[in-house]
């Protein structure tokens, strides 16, 4: 058994376990370490159930008992450092830490490549061509994906703005009409605002576009949403082949809208490019 896959085996079962064994898990999983130190006792009475159903709790992911589980649930944490990344241990050094984050990445995302919805893209591509504006939502670690996103899209003649304020996204939402194109970014797709701005958005005709988690809250709000699947734990550890399957994605929109626009539009992304020529050193031959 893998060192962390006592956490990640909880986290794909929630949605199987009765209500009872629901309340044990969201207590171990809201701080798995300080459940390594917790008495059967002690967990029983955070979780409000009794002390036979964290032993058949227990029981049900194939350990002996509470001591059985703790031992496992402790090796599961000593895999990764928290905030980091899981697969970083302690006693790594610069090159062993560089090739882990290097190699995730590298196979995040062409685990995302392989999993993409070529006709997914083409309906999301659909919505952004014949947008009226277009605007990025992103919280967190995902707003600087969503100032990406308006980076390059604000080059196709379309009005584009980033939000990472959630009361501007809230207003905007709000404001919009039918013709507006919203998209937001969200790995977990279960931050409560960004649902919330998401149906707000729908109620006013605008259409939402979801670059989130596959079967969440927000994606079922989003008018399509375009699902990333990775194994990163951002509860616990920061961010990092997720953020990087999103500015892919964003890249692969913005080549979409491009190609739609026509040979005829690439005179005027030159023109953009070339207004920069006047602010850059020659290059040295």
């Amino acid at each position: 058994m893998a060192r962390y896959n006592m956490i990640e085996r909880i986290r794909t079962r929630l949605e199987e376990l009765n209500r009872s064994e629901r309340k044990v898990a969201d207590v171990i999983m809201k701080d798995p370490g300080a459940a390594t130190g917790m008495s059967i006792a002690t967990l029983a009475q955070k979780a409000s159930v009794s002390e036979p159903t964290v032993n058949r709790f227990c029981r049900s992911f194939e350990t002996k008992g509470y001591p059985d589980f703790k031992i496992k649930l402790a090796q599961s944490l000593a895999g990764g450092t928290p905030y980091v990344s899981r697969s970083i241990d302690p006693d790594d050094d610069a090159k062993g830490y560089g090739d882990k984050i290097f190699g995730a990445t590298i196979a995040a995302l062409d685990d995302a490549r392989r999993a993409l919805d070529p006709k997914l893209i083409e309906r999301a591509v659909d919505y952004l061509i014949q947008a009226k504006q277009i605007s990025f939502f992103g919280l967190g670690a995902s707003g600087p994906v969503a100032q990406d996103a308006q980076h390059k899209f604000f080059r196709f003649n379309l009005p584009v703005m980033a939000y990472e304020d959630v009361l501007m996204q809230r207003m905007v939402a709000a404001a919009c009409h039918t013709g507006d194109v919203i998209v937001i970014i969200s790995y977990t797709g279960r931050t409560r605002e960004l649902v919330e701005i998401a149906e707000l958005a729908r109620g006013n005709g605008a259409v939402v576009l979801g670059i989130t988690a596959p079967g969440s809250p927000l994606a079922a709000q989003c008018t399509e949403s375009l699902d990333v699947i990775t194994p990163e734990d951002t509860d616990v550890y920061m961010p990092m082949t997720s953020r990087m399957i999103h500015l892919a994605l964003i890249d692969v929109l913005a080549t979409g809208v491009t190609l739609r626009r026509g040979e005829g539009f690439l005179d005027h992304l030159k023109k953009i490019k070339d207004s920069l020529q006047a602010t850059r050193f020659p290059v040295e031959e």
